[in-house]
């Protein structure tokens, strides 16, 4: 029965006496009790709330200057962490936060204007003031015992940053009572902004995530120092430590929990659509004088703003070596097993990673423009190898592929790859000696040829990163070489062409890789060249597809009698690296969640020419890429087709292929026909023409069967004149858009729904963002 608000006795055995953890509160108040009480006497479950609020609210004021004073606050805070996920499930109860509560216990009607805020905000608020409490969350700064109630709100909390780095260089003395208690209150900052959970996937920008968007305006007076807080603790955190083998089990880390739930807090508040915001400009600077203050540039997200601002180079690197070593933590091999901490938050730093270098250009540049960007390539190229064989991966084999995508957009990066490759990272791949270039080519051919039937959807982002970097590729290894061409064996079967409307993209992509390749890099890439003159028979072939209705059945037939989506190679090559394990498929029982799907390559990225000064310019897209618009994504399910569509709109589509009648998409002869004819094969049948006969000469004169003469001889020789012109380069750029701002939603979400099992915050509660399924 309904409890008044003023039975303090009752009320108060909730949070007075007990020193509970958050994992008692968890057993102690039943999911069952909790909707219980919601369905049956609401008004109690309301009560609960607003003196749970209440008392955080008289914390922060007070400064919890007593033992007793924080056991409440902590006690509230993990009641709280339990109790608002039933309040998000419930559609009717969602607003109850936003509402001013009339009446609830004001004990003597005292009106005042502090009063009249909604719920939700009290608690953001006082939150917030409890993060920057000394001796609570801080050290203090003062030296005298008479600490006077009032200091709390005189208080400059930039004073109070946790950890140096960006924009503060004092680092304070560490204190794992501060780390846990910091904890447990960014727990309930995170449970406050997953209402966002609760509501259905939806490409709409405007969709908002209230709580998110209160903590992350002007009204949060600690908007600054707590954003360089959450970011100084993820990137200067050091996981081994001092080095000591070991040392991780010996005594507890209390950092990594607390740098866990920075990242994760940090990651929500940067949920931000860029794609309809007018964001600063590109270099970061904001074109303005200081008469146009008024209106400052950027987003109205405080958290996004100064992200986007950043712009001092030490800053840069404490990031970019922050986030670098954390990322190849998992990598590290050391000679005892298990004596290095291993940490599990790598793809809320991958999330991490993309908001830095899309909300900030000039990080994205100071990223390539130094060879440091490789020390986040090697780690991405790792976790996609280890990720590709198991189901309840998906989500970061995208994003991993999103953020080379990105990085590849600009020519810096194609000319990074060169650097040699010399860490030995234990890697399933074969054994190679080459460049980072070698070994992204021979990562993705591994993705493609034994990861699982979900990544279908990736070979066409796969294959656009290959593209972007190949014209500036100066020397690739026989083993990568041998790679790209097995792709194009692979993808250029009649079945494989004939098999989907948008196979044969994948066909255009590797010749355009050849064809970069040859026209701007021919000099030392002999070992690609012996390559195609040894596969010519793949170019003929191509160039001789059969268009007649009759052959484009048989080539189908082809395609039941082979399973195997690509023949494996068995070239020697096959010999793994050292200390390597093979990508093992998700332990039966994983839970994964689901995502949404990602848009066509022709919709994230957007073709720019490189001009001879090397600049690039967009081109406008012709009117037949464009697909319409305006379909929601649909979350992808096992056997999903990548819904890229770029060479023709639906409208041609339908004329040009006959659907049956059960609505599958037959090929037509008129169809293949519109894009043999447009596959660029001038080049590579230039270069056959001259070298072939030169080649087969050789052999005969010197009865060779050497490779390494043919090689020598082809180092040698000079194609000058003979090709035809050179191709401007194009760049596939990408680009941010609606359906991309959806995915890293649902997928950032994902993430922290699965990663938060001690305690299980959102389990079993009514997730409606994605679906949570069993492998």
């Amino acid at each position: 029965q309904p409890v008044e608000a003023t039975d303090d006795a009752f009320w108060d055995q909730f949070w007075a006496d007990t020193a509970t953890s958050v994992q008692d509160v968890f057993a102690l108040v039943p999911a069952a009790e909790i909707r219980a009480v919601r369905e049956e006497s609401p008004s109690n479950l309301a009560t609960l709330c607003y003196k749970a609020v209440e008392k955080l609210v008289q914390g922060a004021e007070s400064g919890c200057h007593t033992e007793k004073e924080r056991q409440v606050v902590l006690n509230c805070c993990r009641l709280l962490t339990r109790v608002l996920p039933y309040i998000f499930e419930d559609p009717d109860w969602r607003g109850f936060f936003w509402s001013t509560v009339p009446g609830a216990g004001r004990g003597g009607g005292d009106e005042d204007d502090e009063n009249a805020r909604p719920l939700a905000e009290s608690l953001l608020l006082a939150v917030t003031d409890l993060l920057f409490c000394p001796d609570f969350t801080v050290q203090s700064h003062r030296r005298s015992t008479v600490d006077t109630a009032e200091d709390i709100h005189s208080i400059d909390s930039c004073e109070y940053i946790w950890e140096a780095g960006v924009g503060f260089a004092h680092s304070p003395q560490p204190n794992y009572i501060h780390d846990l208690n910091r904890t447990e209150l960014l727990k309930l900052l995170l449970t406050c902004f997953s209402e966002a959970m609760y509501l259905p996937p939806s490409s709409d920008s405007s969709n908002t995530n209230p709580w998110v968007q209160f903590f992350c305006s002007t009204e949060n007076r600690h908007a600054l120092p707590l954003f360089t807080s959450l970011l100084n603790v993820v990137c200067a955190y050091d996981p081994v430590g001092y080095g000591i083998p070991y040392n991780h089990l010996l005594f507890s880390d209390y950092r990594e929990p607390l740098v866990e739930e920075a990242a994760q807090v940090l990651i929500v508040t940067l949920d931000y659509d860029s794609s309809t915001s007018s964001s600063p400009t590109v270099d970061g600077t904001t074109t303005g004088t200081a008469m146009d203050d008024v209106d400052p540039p950027g987003p109205d997200n405080l958290f996004v703003n100064y992200l986007s601002r950043i712009h001092r180079e030490e800053d840069f690197q404490f990031i970019l070596k922050g986030v670098a070593r954390l990322l190849s933590n998992p990598l590290v091999q050391t000679y005892l097993p298990n004596s290095a901490k291993k940490i599990q938050f790598h793809q809320e730093l991958l999330v991490l990673f993309w908001k830095l270098c899309d909300f900030n250009k000039k990080f994205l540049f100071f990223v390539l423009k130094s060879s440091d960007v490789l020390d986040i390539l090697v780690p991405i190229l790792y976790f996609l190898n280890d990720a590709r064989a198991d189901q309840s991966r998906v989500g970061l084999m995208h994003i991993g592929v999103f953020i080379l995508l990105l990085l590849s957009g600009e020519r810096n990066f194609g000319v990074r790859l060169n650097k040699p490759y010399s860490v030995r990272v234990p890697m399933d791949i074969p054994v190679f000696t080459g460049t980072h270039a070698d070994l992204l080519i021979i990562v993705f051919h591994k993705i493609i040829t034994s990861g699982h039937q979900r990544l279908q959807p990736l070979f066409d982002c796969l294959l656009t990163i290959v593209v972007n970097v190949s014209p500036y590729l100066k020397s690739l290894s026989m083993v990568a070489a041998n790679k790209l061409l097995h792709l194009l064996e692979a993808f250029s079967t009649t079945w494989f062409l004939f098999s989907a409307v948008q196979n044969h993209h994948l066909v255009f992509f590797l010749l355009e890789v050849f064809n970069n390749i040859i026209q701007y890099q021919f000099d030392g890439n002999s070992n690609l060249v012996y390559a195609v003159i040894r596969k010519r028979n793949v170019f003929h072939q191509l160039a001789n597809l059969p268009t007649d209705s009759q052959s484009i059945q048989k080539g189908l037939q082809r395609k039941k009698k082979s399973p195997e989506p690509i023949s494996r190679t068995n070239s020697q090559d096959g010999v793994s690296m050292e200390g390597s394990r093979p990508a093992a498929p998700a332990e039966p029982g994983t839970l994964k969640t689901s995502l949404v799907a990602t848009p066509g390559i022709d919709k994230l990225t957007e073709k720019s020419q490189v001009s001879e000064d090397g600049t690039m310019r967009s081109l406008e897209p012709e009117a037949s890429q464009l697909s319409p618009e305006g379909n929601p994504p649909a979350v992808l399910s096992d056997g999903e087709p990548w819904s890229g569509e770029a060479s023709h709109s639906r409208r041609d589509r339908r004329r040009l292929s006959s659907a049956s009648s059960s609505g599958q998409w037959t090929p037509t002869p008129d169809w293949v026909m519109s894009w043999k004819s447009k596959l660029p094969l001038q080049t590579i049948m230039r270069l056959l023409q001259v070298l072939v006969p030169q080649v087969e000469k050789i052999c005969i004169d010197k009865g060779l069967t050497d490779e390494s003469e043919i090689l020598k001889f082809l180092q040698h020789g000079t194609l000058v004149g003979l090709l035809p012109v050179p191709h401007p380069i194009l760049i596939r750029k990408y680009q941010a858009n609606s359906g991309t701002a959806m995915w890293f939603r649902t997928y950032m979400w994902g993430v922290i729904y699965l990663r938060n099992v001690d305690p299980p915050i959102w389990y079993d509660t009514d997730v409606k963002l994605f679906e949570i399924q069993r492998v």
